[in-house]
C-alpha cells in the first residue's frame, strides 16, 4: 500500500444500515484504503455488514468505533466532508476529484478523514463545521441523493486514481504485417474473389480500393494476415474440388 493511502481514514457518522457498513468496507479494500471508523453506528458488529463486506472483512475487523466525531477526528490533519447539499457556512467547497489530490497533499504529513454523514439526511451542520473542506460528487441536479456505500465508492475511487495515475493493464501487442504481406494478401485475394465471380477482373469498379481501406483501418497483424490468407487456401482448395472433371 502507498503510505499515502495508509493515511487515508473513512469515517462513516450514525450509519443505520449495517449493509452499508459493508459495502463501504468493500468499496475501501477495492481502492487500497484500509481505515475505517464509525461513529455510532445503529448495528455493529451484524452479519448483514460481513455478508456485503465480500473480501473486505479485515477492515471490518479492525474498524474503530466511536462515540464523537471528535472522536473520528483525532489526530487529522485534514477532514473533508462530503456533501451534496449547499450549506451557508461550509468552508472550501470542491468537486471530489479536485478534493483527493487535496488529502493526498496533506497527507503526506498526517492523517486526512473523509467523512460521510447518515443515510437519510447526510451530515448535520455540527458535524460539517468540523471538517475544513466540503466535497461533493457531481450528480443530476434532480437526482443528487447517493447511496452511502456508492459514495464511499466514487471517494475512494477518486483517491485512487490521484495517488496512482489511474494506471490499468494493458492488452498484448502482436508482430504487425509488414507491407510485402499485406500485398501478397490482396493479391491472393484477388485471383480468390475471382474465383469466385465476386470480382470481376476487367470491371474491377473500386472493391479492391475499398478493402484496402477496410484493411488500412484494421492494421492488420502478421496472424491476421496468416488466418486471412488460410480462410482463402481453404476457399480455394473448395472452388478446386467444386469443377467438373472435364475443366481439372
Amino acid at each position: 500500500m502507498m503510505p499515502a493511502l495508509e493515511r487515508i481514514r473513512v469515517v462513516l457518522c450514525a450509519p443505520s444500515h449495517p449493509g452499508n457498513i459493508g459495502g463501504a468496507a468493500r468499496a475501501m479494500q477495492a481502492m487500497g484504503l484500509q481505515r475505517l471508523v464509525l461513529v455510532n453506528p445503529s448495528r455493529f458488529p451484524d452479519a448483514e455488514a460481513s455478508a456485503l463486506a465480500a473480501g473486505a472483512l479485515s477492515i471490518l475487523a479492525s474498524a474503530r468505533v466511536v462515540t464523537t466525531i471528535e472522536a473520528a477526528l483525532s489526530g487529522t490533519v485534514l477532514a473533508i466532508g462530503l456533501s451534496a447539499r449547499p450549506r451557508q457556512f461550509a468552508g472550501a467547497v470542491m468537486p471530489v476529484r479536485a478534493a483527493a489530490p487535496e488529502a493526498l497533499r496533506f497527507a503526506q504529513s498526517g492523517d486526512v478523514a473523509l467523512v460521510f454523514g447518515t443515510e437519510m439526511s447526510g451530515l448535520s451542520n455540527a458535524e460539517l463545521e468540523r471538517c475544513q473542506m466540503v466535497a461533493t460528487i457531481p450528480t443530476d441536479p434532480q437526482h443528487c441523493s447517493l447511496n452511502l456505500a456508492a459514495a464511499v465508492q466514487v471517494a475512494a475511487y477518486e483517491i485512487y486514481v490521484a495517488a496512482t495515475g489511474g494506471t490499468v493493464w494493458s492488452a498484448p501487442t502482436f508482430k504487425p504485417a509488414t507491407q510485402d504481406e499485406i500485398e501478397q494478401l490482396f493479391a491472393h485475394g484477388e485471383r480468390t474473389l475471382a474465383g469466385l465471380n465476386f470480382l470481376y477482373p476487367r470491371q474491377p469498379k473500386r472493391l479492391m480500393p475499398r478493402l484496402r481501406r477496410l484493411f488500412a483501418r484494421a492494421r492488420l497483424e502478421k496472424e491476421e494476415v496468416n488466418i486471412l490468407r488460410g480462410i482463402l487456401a481453404r476457399i480455394d482448395q473448395r472452388l478446386l474440388n467444386a469443377k467438373p472433371a472435364r475443366e481439372q
